[in-house]
C-alpha cells in the first residue's frame, strides 16, 4: 500500500512538473519590474479630412515602481516636428502585457491623449506598443495607426 502511494505521488510529481516553469514565466513581469529609463519610435500614419499622413517620433521616459511615467519627445507629423513632453500612467500584468496613458503636453498644455496597448518581452527590457486611441485635447477622438519600439536604456538581467 506504501508503494503505491510512492508511485502515486511521484506520477503527479512528474505530470505536474511541465506547468512549473509556465507559472513561473508567467509572474515575469510587473509595473514594479519595468521600473527605469526607456527610450522609443513610433511610426505610423494618422486619418485626417484628406486621407492618411505619416507620423513618427522619438523619444525617453522614466518610468518609476508605481507605474508613473514622465519624459519628451520629438515628433514629426507630415512632415512638420515638434518637441513634447509626455507623462502618464503605466499597467504592467503578470503575463507581460500592459496598458499605458499618455499625455502629451506642449509648455504645460495638454495636447492629446494617447491609450497604448503593450507586450514587455526580453526579460521585460524590450516592448511592443499598438495605439488603441488618440483623442485631441477637445476631446476629438483621432484615427491613427500608430505603433512602437520600446527600449530599457540599462538593461536588467
Amino acid at each position: 500500500m506504501k508503494n503505491k502511494f510512492v508511485r502515486t505521488l511521484l506520477m503527479l510529481s512528474v505530470l505536474a512538473s511541465p506547468t512549473v516553469p509556465l507559472q513561473a514565466q508567467a509572474k515575469h513581469c510587473s509595473t514594479a519590474k519595468a521600473a527605469g529609463d526607456w527610450a522609443y519610435t513610433y511610426t505610423g500614419s494618422i486619418l485626417t479630412q484628406n486621407g492618411f499622413v505619416p507620423a513618427a517620433a522619438i523619444g525617453h521616459f522614466h518610468q518609476d515602481i508605481a507605474g508613473n511615467i514622465t519624459g519628451s519627445q520629438v515628433r514629426s507629423v507630415a512632415g512638420s516636428s515638434a518637441a513634447e513632453d509626455i507623462s502618464g500612467t503605466v499597467t504592467i500584468n503578470a503575463d507581460c502585457t500592459g496598458t499605458a496613458t499618455i499625455n502629451v503636453l506642449v509648455n504645460g498644455e495638454l495636447q492629446r491623449t494617447a491609450v497604448i496597448a503593450a507586450v514587455y518581452d526580453t526579460n521585460a527590457n524590450h516592448a511592443r506598443d499598438i495605439f488603441q486611441s488618440l483623442t485631441s485635447a477637445n476631446g476629438t477622438n483621432v484615427p491613427v495607426v500608430l505603433t512602437a519600439d520600446v527600449a530599457r536604456l540599462f538593461p536588467k538581467d
